[in-house]
């Protein structure tokens, strides 16, 4: 479904050297997992016959019994469709191996050995077990069933390929699951007993986050639980689930009645990532050989939580430090294009609305980084037919609270006498109208550049440079862009944090600022000064809009599955017809403004979604948008 697998990762209640009871604790996990649409389930290492039965692993009753288990868990789950993934000590050519036995509907899939076999203070495994690295393209018999057996086995279901490996494998400095993943696999799953120590987990939880991410992955990890506990060793039952470097599930350890924790992994969100952002291709690979799996699980509904702000941390404290970390890049490359030029002022236009004030900000930051004084900066506010008192003094009094140079340019005459010049109707308010202002005060933004030897500095913002809501050759350009990075949803945001730290005054004038309606102010104003043209009101809300642009251009979702993930993440704010019309905009915008993108100035990147020609997006500004909205509709 729209290319989320359900993984389930167990940790169920272990009887030490007692693999029957093992047995139908397993098969009692395995058939709740499989009433969850669960694909994939991962029990523990060595999970039959429990990790810590020591020299009872050289006899035979206990061997026998781990046997005679597996067949009674094939027999009774033949009807099952889900692939499930259990520990278990087999022989191989009279060697003895810690070994994942996956096994759907019945059948030994096939059996990877641990790669790697731990000697050290808690474990002893080399006294029992073979190391099974190396092994490739070999048979091993269970119950007189030949099954593929190696560390050179992948299993594909549905149409992506998933890899295992035992414990100790992802401790080692090159674990199976690079060549895995440099081979094809998306997802990995680790049978594990690890003991619990103080602050351990936190090691361990960031070994598979990360993991996750270096492999472009899904990685699900099963540890032995609490009743595997004996003698000097305690097991917490640590499950974690991770994707592409953050966690999905973990689960609450030391549980008494075993744990399964359950997650949902976007496999398509992980194909598009590595074929579009990383060096993934160029991985050294190995060869594999393919065991299909039969059809698994197919999910009816996602549970996965969706954030309807993916730009936005909602963790205030993550939040601050990602404006804090924002506004300094910006800063930084406005300083770095401000030394290289040598130029003498940096100008930019301040309309008192979101985007220029945090230009302004930036320029602020950007003279104390250089040592240079904040009349160094020449704000210009220009007045037109739509400019409200309110925004025209929150920038004359936010220039004045920062010390900057503040010039007031009416534009209304030069405006009237331009629609003279091209014969245009002042009252008819079209694109020709409200262009002519835009375009006007980036003439004088820039003419005044040139007379003080300075630099215009942009204010659009990411967000309008993806729906394209900018005038060409208007606010469209300018020598540096510092906003160009920045979504309108965090826009507020980082002002917000200025202003937290800034001085009461500078305060109030930022936060009413920041509570006023965003709107571009080229429709006349209203009888009692209100502002009349607003721009969601006119393109859509831009949470929304920011929400399509997270999900097109970095995962490369298509159209539908953009719209349910919309609905589910802002169910209860907009229902799905609402969201189907912006969406439907956003993608004809898209589209059509790419030939603005195509010219767009310098300005720097901030996050992992950037449109700029020269780096993040290239696209073809005559591309059409059909295929898009057909599949929408």
């Amino acid at each position: 479904m729209y290319g989320f697998v359900r993984v389930a990762a167990v940790s169920p209640k272990v009887y030490i050297a007692q693999p029957q009871k093992n047995g139908e604790e397993i098969l009692k996990v395995l058939n709740k997992t499989a009433e969850n649409d669960t694909a994939i389930a991962l029990f523990p290492e060595l999970c039959i016959s429990g990790y810590t039965c020591a020299d009872l692993f050289f006899q035979d009753n206990l061997l026998k019994s781990v046997y005679r288990t597996l067949e009674d868990i094939l027999e009774s789950s033949v009807s099952l469709e889900t692939v499930f993934i259990v520990g278990a000590p087999l022989w191989h050519k009279n060697r003895l191996y810690n070994c994942a036995v996956v096994c759907q509907k019945g059948d030994f899939l096939g059996v990877v050995p641990k790669s790697y076999i731990p000697n050290k203070k808690e474990f002893y495994e080399k006294r029992w077990f073979v190391e099974g690295k190396g092994i490739r393209d070999e048979e091993i018999e269970i119950n007189g069933k030949k099954v593929p057996f190696g560390t050179d086995l992948l299993f594909r279901t549905y149409d992506f390929d998933f890899g295992v490996e035992v414990c100790e494998d992802l401790w080692t400095v090159i674990p199976p699951s690079l060549y895995q993943a440099a081979s094809g696999a998306l997802l990995f799953f680790n049978l594990s007993a690890s003991n619990d120590l103080v602050a351990k987990y936190e090691y361990r939880r960031e070994l598979v986050k990360t993991q996750s991410a270096r492999c472009i992955g899904g990685y699900i990890y099963a540890s032995a639980g609490v009743h595997e506990s004996t003698t000097d060793v305690v097991y917490g039952g640590h499950c974690i689930i991770a994707e592409n470097g953050a966690v999905l599930a973990e689960n609450r350890r030391f549980e008494r009645e075993g744990a399964v924790v359950y997650a949902d992994i976007d496999v398509e969100r992980l194909k598009f990532t590595r074929v579009s952002e990383t060096s993934f291709a160029d991985s050294e690979t190995k060869s594999f050989r393919i065991v299909k799996t039969y059809k698994t699980k197919t999910l009816k509904n996602i549970d996965r939580f969706f954030d309807p702000h993916p730009f936005v941390p909602s963790n205030p404290a993550k939040r601050d430090e990602r404006c804090e970390e924002i506004f300094a890049i910006q800063a930084a490359g406005l300083a770095k294009r401000v030394e290289h030029t040598g130029v003498k002022k940096v100008v930019l236009g301040l309309s008192g609305g979101l985007d220029s004030t945090l230009a302004l900000l930036v320029c602020s930051e950007c003279m104390n980084i250089l040592g240079r004084s904040q009349k160094d900066i020449l704000a210009v506010t220009m007045p037109g037919f739509g400019t409200t008192s309110r925004t025209h003094e929150n920038a004359k009094s936010l220039a004045e609270s920062l010390g900057v140079e503040l010039r007031e340019i009416d534009i209304t005459k030069a405006c009237m006498q331009h629609f003279e010049d091209i014969g245009h109707n002042p009252q008819v308010h079209d694109v020709t109208y409200e262009n002519t202002q835009a375009r006007e005060r980036t003439q004088i933004l820039m003419d005044l550049a040139n007379k003080e030897g300075g630099l215009v500095v942009g204010t659009g913002d990411l967000s309008e440079i993806a729906l394209g809501f900018s005038t060409y050759a208007g606010d469209h350009i300018s020598m540096y862009n510092v906003n160009s990075g920045v979504p309108k949803t965090l826009v507020r945001y980082l002002i917000h944090w200025v202003a937290s730290k800034s001085d009461e005054k500078t305060s109030k004038i930022l936060e009413d600022i920041i509570s006023t309606p965003v709107s571009p102010e080229l429709m006349p104003k209203g009888e009692n000064e209100e502002i009349v043209q607003k721009t969601e009101d006119i393109i859509g809300p831009y949470e929304l809009h920011d929400f399509f642009l997270y999900h097109m251009v970095k995962y490369g979702a298509n159209p539908k599955k953009i719209l349910y993930l919309a609905v589910r993440a802002f169910d209860g704010i907009y229902d799905k017809e609402t969201i189907k019309s912006w969406l439907r905009l956003f993608v004809k915008r898209f589209f059509a403004n790419q030939f603005k993108r195509s010219c767009m100035p310098d300005g720097p990147k901030v996050g992992t979604i950037a449109l700029s020609p020269r780096g993040d997006w290239r696209m073809p500004s005559d591309a059409k948008a059909d295929e898009w909205l057909r599949e929408l509709e």
